[in-house]
């Protein structure tokens, strides 16, 4: 008879971020060094900007996430546009070890308790430290890839393997 390991929620999240560093890595390196500019509609971030906010988000939110609360009122939500594409695989690599070295980091103590969002003196929400890092770092983060994902098809370029195929690639052929 076999018995079952323990996998803790934080070396879980770990796993997680690691595979999908590895997938969100593919989408960058698709990413046109001469579109950097283009923008989908006049509302909408630059691919550069977009690029650039996904590789950074989960260095940001791994050092967020350190204190006890973040108050969002003193934050700046608008990507810088880089001066290259070699800045935003950078950022990504630094990023990614950062997050890394943070989630690793992690005990389960420290996971589960309480984080808040605040808005000046105005409490936003608490909750669970782990379940900031599943949304405003892995939502968040997966949100915008897929949202990378439209540009790069309205630009023609060819979608890489995130979870299976795509119109472009099938591992399973």
């Amino acid at each position: 008879m076999t018995t079952a390991t323990s996998i803790s929620t934080t070396e879980l999240m770990l796993r997680e971020f690691r595979e999908e560093a590895a997938a969100t890595k593919r989408i960058l390196e698709r990413v046109p060094a001469d579109k950097l500019t283009w923008k989908p509609h006049d509302k909408s971030m630059s691919l550069g900007q977009l690029a650039n906010h996904i590789a950074l988000i989960p260095k940001r939110i791994a050092s967020l996430v350190q204190a006890d609360h973040f108050d969002v009122s003193t934050a700046n939500f608008n990507p810088p546009p880089p001066a290259s594409l070699e800045e935003v695989h950078a950022a990504f690599a630094e990023s990614v070890r950062a997050a890394e070295a943070y989630l690793a980091s992690l005990t389960e103590e420290t996971a589960s308790a309480n984080w808040s969002l605040m808005f000046g003196p105005k409490e936003i929400f608490t909750k669970p430290r782990i379940a900031v890092v599943r949304t405003m770092m892995l939502n968040h983060w997966y949100h915008h890839r897929g949202q990378l994902t439209v540009y790069l098809r309205l630009l023609d370029v060819a979608l890489p393997v995130i979870y299976g195929r795509t119109a472009d690639e099938n591992p399973f052929a």
